[in-house]
């Protein structure tokens, strides 16, 4: 199995919906290619029932396998477990998944899959061949990563965000877990190797930096040969949303070159650049979106803010004010830091304190 995967949240659409054409020309490519591992979730908003329309109902099921996942955020009584679960499997048009995951475990929300008895029913389901391979997503500290592995050492994977920016994170603590896995013998799973799109555009001084290791190459593969090139990593996830970014990461994987020791050097030094850089590490999951009461599309703030830092402030500005004025978020000023988006952040930002920041920017000019 060739170690790049697709991650099917960040499709392409039109008029809301995903671009059916599009996702097909993406996803033919792909497997044309020999590339065979994909990614969904419950949570991702149509993209099960994308895969289904796309692949499932278009390709032979030895063409491909699906990872999906269990949230906890949306189970409020055991019974809601294998609901979610076999619902899951209908919109897939599946008999069993591949790989299939307890969703985003972090340290506010690991004892709900055990007060739901998540994990027996998974195990469950694995004895019943419904899934092939189990494991779990995490976004914890490393202590409970390790208490996590002490209890299920019975899981195949664990996936991990990974990326040369949060490799010393104190938040994401990317190389801390990952060795962890490794010392528990664990296969890892890399999501979040382009930190959601963020490392596929970095300042200039961080670009000289890495155009020391290919003059050619994309910053977006390189932050990928990053991950891939880390032992015991089985599968690169890549959330792909057009053909140029498909046939650049096949030229990637096809190729594989893992990075040597002084580029790995190199790179390190481009993240130190990176990280005093006033950017917001937002890699637009979405997840804070569904609840805020304010109904304030948190990904769009952030993003216009970044805009401010790469293209200036009335580049800044007429982003923030289209999607205000289309009323596709209400403004940043509308925050009432309640915090409810910070305690489903995989990226652990203090979304509320960057809102108060933002607003006093764009709302008050």
């Amino acid at each position: 199995m060739k170690k790049l995967g697709f991650g099917l949240m960040r499709l392409p659409r039109k008029d809301n919906e995903f671009d059916y054409e599009k996702v097909c020309d993406l996803v033919d490519k792909f497997i044309d290619n020999g590339f065979t591992y994909f990614d969904t979730a419950y949570v991702y908003d149509g993209s099960e029932d994308i895969f289904r329309r796309t692949i499932a109902e278009r390709y032979p099921r030895n063409a491909y396998q699906l990872a999906d996942k269990l949230p906890c955020w949306h189970i409020k009584f055991k019974d809601d477990v294998p609901v979610i679960f076999n619902t899951s499997l209908k919109r897939c048009n599946l008999d069993y998944f591949d790989y299939y995951l307890i969703h985003s475990l972090q340290n506010n929300r690991a004892h709900e899959y055990d007060l739901y008895d998540c994990w027996d029913f998974c195990n469950e389901m694995k004895k019943e061949g419904k899934i092939k391979n189990f494991g779990f997503s995490f976004h914890g500290t490393p202590d409970l990563l390790e208490k996590t592995l002490e209890a299920h050492p019975e899981v195949d994977f664990v996936q991990l965000q990974i990326n040369y920016l949060d490799w010393e994170s104190d938040t994401v603590f990317s190389r801390k877990n990952y060795e962890i896995c490794r010392q528990h013998d664990k296969k890892i799973i890399v999501m979040e190797p382009v930190k959601g799109g963020l490392l596929a555009d970095v300042p200039d001084m961080a670009a000289k930096k890495l155009r020391k290791i290919d003059q050619s190459a994309s910053f977006s593969s390189l932050a990928l040969r990053f991950a891939a090139s880390l032992d015991g990593v089985m599968m690169v996830l890549s959330g792909m949303s057009t053909i140029e970014q498909v046939i650049d990461n096949i030229n990637t994987f096809d190729n594989f070159v893992p990075l040597n020791d002084e580029e790995i050097k190199i790179i390190l030094e481009a993240s130190e650049i990176i990280n005093t850089s006033p950017a917001i590490a937002c890699t637009s999951c979405k997840y804070c979106i569904e609840n805020c009461p304010k109904l304030i599309s948190i990904p769009d703030v952030f993003g216009a803010y970044n805009n401010m830092y790469r293209n200036g402030m009335w580049s800044a500005k007429e982003q923030y004010k289209k999607f205000i004025d289309d009323k596709a978020s209400a403004p940043a000023a509308e925050c009432i830091s309640c915090r409810r988006c910070e305690s489903v952040c995989p990226q652990h930002l203090s979304i509320s304190e960057q809102l108060e920041k933002i607003s006093k920017i764009f709302d008050n000019r």
